[in-house]
């Protein structure tokens, strides 16, 4: 059986296409009030996040604190490490905005559903899976930013920490609160139209893709962008995502872990999140004229996770 990259990766790339064919809607002063409606669109992921999380179904994972340690170490630990040694390396080499990028990348959280449901596929530890996927989402709430924020405020780029961590509060913070705080009486109703909920969540982050491109069609912050560096961060990419997947496998094995917790060890800790990053990086960034350059890295990374790992849980699954 082959891997199908599902609508949702075609949707991303369309998105970005129609931000380049037509900005001026979704870009600063566009029609469609960009600054109003990216943080209302944040608000709505995070409040369907917090609506459809269920912490009660970490309690079956949440004694395997090894696994846990590993996963959530390679997540908000080796991962900005090997991003801080990139931004050393490639200084000079691609754009700056394209380097924030990768560290960007580097700082997020795990995902959370397709960490899951690749797990289950391989026929991994899935209880270790909700646990480390969902702790990691509510970790990176306050680790991604203060990583991003330390990394600028070294590089000479002037962020103040106050109203970022307003933004996130208000915006992400809050919407998961109440989500979560609803759910013992909209949870049922949650669960039974979850494929609903999730298209909602999927069609609003691509309109936050769309947005977040206007600016940079718009103000030719790509102009001089040569295919050369697309296929230069394709390849950085791929290599990252194969680093860690290795990191992972070796450390799993000589901790001793099971055939199911290196699964899930490999799965989570090797993902990084769009569906939380883009909405992060409104808030993290805001209008920064580069900001299309600084979401290329997670967009290259994110359908490149999916397609290889969706690969190996298949053929993970039919090992055992």
């Amino acid at each position: 059986m082959r891997f199908k990259p599902d609508w949702f990766m075609i949707g991303m790339a369309l998105a970005t296409l129609l931000a380049w064919a037509f900005p001026g809607p979704g870009a600063a002063g566009g029609w469609m009030q960009p600054e109003f409606t990216t943080k209302a669109g944040v608000a709505l992921i995070f409040f369907l996040h917090g609506l459809t999380l269920s912490f009660a179904a970490l309690r079956a994972g949440a004694l395997n604190w090894r696994l846990h340690a590993l996963v959530q170490g390679s997540t908000f630990l080796l991962f900005p490490l090997i991003g801080l040694a990139l931004i050393a390396g490639l200084d000079g080499r691609i754009a700056p905005e394209l380097a924030l990028g990768v560290f960007f990348l580097c700082a997020l959280p795990s995902t959370v559903s397709s960490s899951v449901a690749m797990t289950a596929m391989a026929r991994g530890n899935i209880a270790g899976a909700v646990f480390n996927a969902t702790l990691s989402s509510v970790v990176g709430i306050v680790l991604t930013p203060l990583w991003v924020t330390w990394v600028m405020k070294t590089s000479g780029v002037s962020q103040p920490i106050g109203p970022v961590v307003i933004n996130l509060f208000k915006w992400l913070v809050l919407p998961l609160v109440v989500g979560q705080a609803l759910r013992p009486w909209f949870g049922a109703w949650a669960q039974q139209y979850k494929s609903k909920i999730s298209l909602v969540d999927r069609l609003t982050i691509l309109l936050l893709i769309y947005t977040s491109f206007c600016d940079s069609f718009q103000q030719r912050i790509w102009s001089g962008r040569g295919v050369g560096q697309l296929l230069f961060l394709t390849v950085l990419c791929a290599v990252l995502f194969a680093v860690v997947m290795v990191v992972m496998s070796l450390v799993s094995r000589a901790l001793g872990f099971t055939r199911e917790d290196r699964i899930t060890a490999m799965f989570c800790g090797s993902k990084k999140t769009l569906a939380s990053g883009i909405p992060m990086a409104k808030l993290i960034f805001g209008a920064h004229p580069a900001f299309g350059l600084i979401l290329l890295p997670i967009m290259i990374y994110h359908p490149l996770q999916l397609v290889i790992c969706g690969l190996l849980a298949q053929r993970w699954g039919k090992q055992q």
